[in-house]
C-alpha cells in the first residue's frame, strides 16, 4: 500500500486553482526559499511547533517528557531540540495545545477518503483537488498513486510546483493532471542559489518542456520586495515567460503573516524587516509585462501601499 507523509489537508480553498478545492499539502522540498510560508513542509521528517504563547505554566510537559527535553523559562516552555526525539508525549499530555506535531504518514486510501468528502462542492464550483507542499514532486510515488486515483473520479487535478525535479516524474503526471501551477521565483543564476539553494536551469527547462507537452500552465510569480523585484529580475523572468508562449502570469504578494511559525519551530527568520510589497514593485511587473506582451493577474484588487 502506497504512503506518503503530508502536514495538511486544506478544504474550501480558493486560491490554488480554479473553483472551491482541497489542497493536500505534501511535506518535503529541495528548495530552501526564505521566504517559504510553510516551514514546516521543508523536511520530510515530522517536526514539533512550540506555541508558548498558549502555555498555562502547569509544568504537566516537563514531568511527562521521558527525555527531559522541556525547560520552563520566563518566556514559557523550551524545546532542547537535539535532546527531542518527537515521542509527542508533550501533545498528549498539554492540556492547552502548546505543542502540535505538522506531518503524518497516510495512506493513499485515506487521502483520497477525505477528498471524496467534498466531491459534490466540486462539481458545483468547478473545483477541485490540488497538490501543493512542500513540494509535491518530492515524493513522486504517493504523488503518482494519488493522481490516478483521483483522475479515475472525474475530479479537476492541479499540481502546484516549484519546478525542481527530474523531467521523468513531470512527464508520467502529464496523462493525470489538468493544471501546473508553476512558481516562477528568481531566473538570475547567483539568486538562484543565493535564495533558492539552485542554479534554476532545471527549473526554466521543465517548465519550458510542460510547455512543449501541451499541459496547461499557470505561472505564479511571488513578489519579494528587494529580492525579485527589480528591473534586470522582472525583465528576466518576462522574458522567459513570453519565450515560452505563455501570455498571463500571476503575481503573488509577499506577506510575513508565516514568521510565527519559523518562532515556534525554533528556527531563525532571515527576511525580518521586509514589508509587504509597494505599489512600485507591481507597477515594474506591469510595465515591463506590458511591454514584453503579456498580462498579469494579482490576489490583490487595488495596487495600494
Amino acid at each position: 500500500m502506497t504512503t506518503g507523509n503530508i502536514f495538511n489537508i486544506q478544504k474550501f480553498s480558493l486560491h490554488d486553482g480554479p473553483g472551491i478545492r482541497t489542497t493536500v499539502f505534501f511535506k518535503g522540498c529541495p528548495l530552501k526559499c526564505p521566504w517559504c510560508q510553510n516551514p514546516e513542509g521543508i523536511s520530510l521528517n515530522q517536526v514539533l511547533f512550540r506555541h508558548s504563547r498558549r502555555c498555562l505554566g502547569c509544568n504537566s510537559c516537563l514531568e511527562s517528557c521521558p527525555r527531559e527535553a522541556i525547560n520552563m523559562t520566563s518566556s514559557g516552555p523550551q524545546i532542547d531540540r537535539k535532546l527531542c526525539d518527537l515521542c509527542l508525549v508533550c501533545v498528549e499530555k498539554c492540556p492547552a495545545g502548546v505543542y502540535e506535531a505538522a506531518g503524518k504518514t497516510v495512506t493513499v486510501d485515506q487521502v483520497v477518503e477525505e477528498i471524496n468528502r467534498d466531491s459534490i462542492i466540486y462539481e458545483e464550483s468547478g473545483g477541485g483537488v490540488t497538490l501543493s507542499g512542500g513540494e509535491p514532486f518530492f515524493q513522486p510515488e504517493f504523488l503518482m498513486t494519488l493522481l490516478k486515483m483521483v483522475n479515475k473520479r472525474g475530479i479537476h487535478t492541479a499540481i502546484e510546483t516549484c519546478g525542481h525535479t527530474s523531467w521523468q516524474n513531470i512527464r508520467q503526471t502529464l496523462d493525470y493532471t489538468d493544471l501546473y501551477l508553476f512558481d516562477l521565483k528568481l531566473i538570475d543564476p547567483g539568486k538562484c542559489e543565493k535564495y533558492l539553494g539552485v542554479t534554476g536551469k532545471l527549473i526554466q527547462n521543465n517548465l519550458e518542456a510542460l510547455v512543449k507537452a501541451n499541459a496547461v500552465v499557470q505561472v505564479r510569480i511571488p513578489v519579494i520586495p528587494g529580492i525579485n523585484d527589480g528591473m534586470a529580475d522582472i525583465e528576466n523572468i518576462s522574458k522567459v515567460i513570453s519565450d515560452n508562449g505563455i501570455e498571463t502570469a500571476e503575481l503573488i504578494p509577499y506577506h510575513n503573516l508565516g514568521t510565527a511559525k519559523y518562532r515556534d519551530l525554533d528556527l531563525e527568520y532571515k527576511l525580518n524587516g521586509i514589508d509587504k510589497p509597494k505599489t512600485d514593485s507591481y507597477k515594474r511587473f506591469e510595465d515591463i509585462f506590458t511591454r514584453a506582451g503579456l498580462k498579469i493577474t494579482c490576489e490583490v484588487e487595488e495596487y495600494n501601499d
